[in-house]
Formats: C-alpha cells, sequence, structure tokens
C-alpha cells in the first residue's frame, strides 16, 4: 500500500517530505494532550480559577491559564462592537487623536526610582524631539493650540466631554475648509464652544462664553456668524427650559420649585411668548418665579447673579410669565 505524501517547505531545510503516518501520528499526541495523564479522563478548562483540571480525578493538569477574552462585559453586539483591547480610544480633542507617545516629566522608572543625572538628560533629549516630531507643522501646532483653548473653555463653562468633541469637529472643519486666514485662533475656537453647546442641547449664554474667552464680544459674535453661515451648522433656537437646570442648581431650590418654572416656561411658549425674547432672560425669570411659588426664598439679585442678565429683564420676564399663566389662553 502507498502512502500519500504531503510538501511543507521549510527555511531551513529546504523542502521535506511528511508521510500520512506522520499526520495521524501528530492528530494521537493532539489528542493524548486532551486527556488526563494520571486516570486518562477527559480534561475541561476551569476559567473562573485559570486551570486546566480533570474531569474525573480533580487533577490540576495546568494552571495560571492567561484569560485571552476581554476585561469587560458586554451584553449586546453593539456594546461588543464599542469596546476592544487596544488601548484608549481615539479622540477629536488632542491634534493628533490620541494616537501619540507621552513621555513622563517624573524623572523616574517603572519601579518609581529616580533616574540617573545622564537618563535625565537622555529624558529630556526625547521628550523635546517626541514635542516636535508631534506638531511638524503650522496647521498641527495651530491645532494644538485651539483645542487647548477648547478644552480651557470648557473646563470654565462646566461643559461636558460630548460638547467639547462637537467643537473639537466644528473647528476641525474650520480648519480643514481655510477659514481661519484673517481670523484669530481664539476667535474660532470660542465660537466652536458656542455653537457646540447650542448644538448638543447644553447651551450657555453669550456672556458667560463671552467672560471665560480671550476675545472681545464683538469678535466672538462676528466669528461665530461667520463660521455657522461658512459650515452650514444647522443650529436651533436656544429653548429656555435648557437652561432651567443648571440655574436651579446653582440657585439650590427644590424639585417642585424647578418643576413649577418648567410649566411657566412651556405655557409661555404655547401661547409665542418666547418668541423675540432672550431664551436665558425667560429663564432667569421662571427660576425667580418658581420658588415664590412654592413659599421659597431667592431674590432678583441671586438669579441675576447665575444668570448673568440684569434685575430689569428678570423683573420685566417675570410679569409677562405670570400674566401668561394667569390667561392660559391657547391662541387659535
Amino acid at each position: 500500500m502507498t502512502s500519500t505524501r504531503i510538501q511543507s517547505y521549510d527555511e531551513q531545510t529546504g523542502v521535506t517530505e511528511r508521510t500520512d503516518e506522520d499526520e495521524r501520528a501528530e492528530e494521537v499526541q493532539r489528542e493524548d494532550e486532551q486527556v488526563c495523564p494520571e486516570c486518562g479522563g477527559n480534561v475541561t478548562a476551569d476559567e473562573e480559577h485559570g486551570e486546566t483540571v480533570c474531569a474525573e480525578c480533580g487533577l490540576v493538569v495546568e494552571e495560571d491559564n492567561v484569560d485571552r477574552g476581554p476585561e469587560w462585559r458586554a451584553f449586546d453586539a453593539s456594546e461588543k462592537d464599542e469596546k476592544s483591547r487596544v488601548g484608549a480610544p481615539t479622540t477629536k480633542m488632542m491634534h493628533d487623536k490620541g494616537l501619540s507617545t507621552n513621555i513622563g516629566w517624573q524623572d523616574k522608572d517603572a519601579y518609581g526610582r529616580s533616574l540617573g543625572s545622564r537618563q535625565r538628560q537622555k529624558m529630556q533629549r526625547l521628550r523635546k524631539w517626541n514635542e516636535r516630531f508631534r506638531t511638524r507643522d503650522s496647521k498641527e501646532r495651530n491645532l494644538k493650540q485651539a483645542l487647548g483653548e477648547i478644552d480651557r473653555m470648557g473646563s470654565a463653562l462646566g461643559l461636558p466631554e460630548e460638547v467639547r468633541e462637537t467643537a473639537s469637529v466644528i473647528y476641525r472643519r474650520a480648519l480643514d475648509e481655510d477659514l481661519l486666514p484673517g481670523r484669530s485662533i481664539e476667535g474660532v475656537a470660542t465660537a466652536a464652544v458656542y455653537a457646540a453647546a447650542r448644538q448638543t442641547g447644553a447651551p450657555r449664554s453669550i456672556d458667560e462664553v463671552a467672560n471665560v474667552s480671550r476675545i472681545d464680544e464683538m469678535e466672538f459674535k462676528r466669528t461665530y456668524r461667520y463660521i455657522v453661515r461658512e459650515l452650514s451648522l444647522q443650529i436651533q433656537p436656544a429653548d429656555p427650559e435648557q437652561y432651567v437646570a443648571r440655574f436651579a442648581s446653582e440657585l439650590g431650590i427644590s424639585d417642585e420649585a424647578e418643576r413649577r418654572a418648567r410649566e411657566l416656561l412651556r405655557n409661555a411658549k404655547r401661547q409665542g411668548l418666547h418668541s423675540g425674547k432672550s431664551p436665558v432672560g425667560l429663564a432667569a425669570a421662571a427660576v425667580y418665579a418658581g420658588p415664590l411659588l412654592t413659599n421659597e426664598k431667592v431674590t432678583q439679585a441671586e438669579v441675576s447673579d447665575v444668570a448673568q442678565v440684569s434685575e430689569v429683564t428678570i423683573r420685566n420676564r417675570y410679569h409677562e410669565l405670570l400674566e401668561a399663566s394667569e390667561s392660559g389662553a391657547v391662541p387659535a
């Protein structure tokens, strides 16, 4: 009987020939590895303890197995696709999207021991060249400065990471479409933060954004109108209710007072009272009226400091909200 021969290439020895008897021998060897060496019973993997044990006699064949599965839990397919074991996720909030290497400034090794003088000098040179390679051209330096400014303003305004990410995307679009010549980096960054806050439903007033910006208010407004127009950003008018939660939290009013404030605003919107009015002024007046209707003490000066609108505006909008609430008429 002629045996079947299988050829395979080996880089060191060249072409070698293997018979089907060799293949069967390897299969038998692999099968032997799956049985207990003591009793010949079936071997199973105990993933909870990281061991390979015999199901018959309990012999531990192998211990400290490497768990090659994920360290996180996923409850559906979408969660599983979003999570991976390849490091931190990329982000638009960094000019290199978080894919670069950072060399720490602690001058310590992995065990926390201080480096010697020669090693410190070497690390200093590596940091210098690493920083130069991270920002190799003017566009990357521009982006690095702008994203740092966006992060600073977002932190000062208490904006969530979602808003800062959106602002970074808006600035990148402006940079790619060459909208920056003739305008300052700080101006476009400020406009991107304001537009992103409006788009994501966490709006801030123009005064609030201008207070943390490094440009004057007129330049901010002019740049914002230009960016919105050139990028065709779809930004809806701000809803006064979007300001209520933040104002109520800063004033420390009760949930009942906040609920009454929202009711006043909804009633005013049904009657069209919000048209042509500043949403911040309406929200401030509602937050002032809500506690008064629930017998809580809040002064106009306190609301004015939180909302950054004048007390005169609060009084005027307050009377309009109460009149709309008393009438309760919905126009046909």
